[in-house]
């Protein structure tokens, strides 16, 4: 990858506060919810593209989670202000990665959420991983989502190109 590239980066960031159902006894985030929280972005980042997981399952489509990594490098704490932060990572009609990481920032107040396009999302990062997963039918045979979805499938594309999707082109 090069620097332009890593440049062209395109975050899609979601503000959580740690509540206290999530920690453990240690006083930390139970390590479980960050694959919730790797999903909460994944979900964000797709309705940022003006289409729900529910608009894409009613038309046929499930995208269920095939693969899973994930590596803890500090642990949130109950009432910690976090940014979840979701990219495409790989894209094609049938598959598609995501990139997710768990940033401690300060206060949300002065993140600008939404679209951010750069290497590094700010805050100090918690947790990096992601998941890979396959558009599959209701009988879960795989399924081509440019078929299918293709006003998603371009609004994805152009996201994993780098291009910052506009509200006023009305999403999907």
């Amino acid at each position: 990858m090069t620097e332009a590239d890593k440049e062209n980066i395109l975050w899609h960031l979601h503000p959580l506060r740690v509540r206290y159902q999530e920690t453990d006894q240690m006083g930390v985030v139970f390590h479980g919810n960050y694959v919730t929280w790797f999903e909460i972005g994944r979900t964000e980042l797709v309705r940022a593209l003006g289409m729900t997981y529910e608009t894409v399952e009613k038309q046929g489509l499930l995208l269920p989670v095939v693969d899973l990594d994930c590596s803890y490098v500090s642990p949130a704490r109950y009432d910690n202000n976090v940014i979840i932060c979701t990219r495409l990572e790989q894209f094609s009609p049938i598959r598609v990665s995501f990139r997710s990481e768990i940033r401690l920032v300060e206060d949300t107040d002065h993140i600008s959420l939404g679209w951010f396009q750069g290497n590094e999302p700010p805050g100090k990062l918690l947790v990096r991983g992601g998941t890979r997963h396959v558009w599959v039918n209701r009988d879960w045979r795989p399924s081509r989502l440019d078929k299918l979805l293709p006003a998603l499938y371009s609004m994805m594309q152009a996201v994993a190109d780098g291009v910052v999707p506009h509200k006023e082109e009305g999403g999907c």
